[in-house]
């Protein structure tokens, strides 16, 4: 049984291709003739349009979450200069407020003086050290945490 005009009706009023069209085999729909038959017979659900296939969201969700873990942000991902990604102002703010921190604190704990606070913050603008592992090095090795460590000792 050929239902190639029925088809062709339905997909019209359908509004969608001749592929997408599936008809169930019935009598009824035989014997449709006009257009009021096939639309009847879409009410009835003897014939109807097959959803459109879409895109799988799946790996971009999972590639999503691995973005947000961190992970996807190796060298062959990237585009643009490495200042472009972080800026080179924000990075700086980024290490200058975490030595001033160290330094006030150190300050406040009694364990450098205000004179030698003030002459490291002035190192710290000035780009002096790499970062506070730097700093506290900096700190030991001319003596600036020893001396109150021993006076805080006796």
């Amino acid at each position: 049984m050929q239902l190639t005009m029925q088809k062709r009706v339905a997909a019209r009023l359908l509004k969608v291709g001749l592929s997408r069209v599936r008809v169930v085999q019935d009598k009824q729909v035989d014997e449709a003739l006009t257009r009021e038959d096939i639309r009847q017979l879409i009410g009835k659900g003897l014939i109807y349009a097959v959803q459109k296939k879409g895109t799988s969201r799946a790996d971009a969700n999972v590639r999503l979450r691995q973005k947000k873990k961190g992970l996807r942000k190796g060298i062959g991902s990237r585009k643009g200069r490495k200042g472009a990604r972080t800026k080179t102002k924000r990075v700086w703010i980024r290490q200058v407020r975490g030595m001033r921190s160290l330094l006030a604190s150190l300050r406040d704990d009694k364990m450098i003086e205000k004179a030698d606070y003030k002459k490291i913050y002035y190192m710290v603008k000035g780009n002096a050290f790499r970062n506070k592992a730097h700093l506290l090095f900096y700190l030991k090795e001319n003596e600036y945490l020893a001396e109150k460590a021993a006076r805080k000792a006796k």
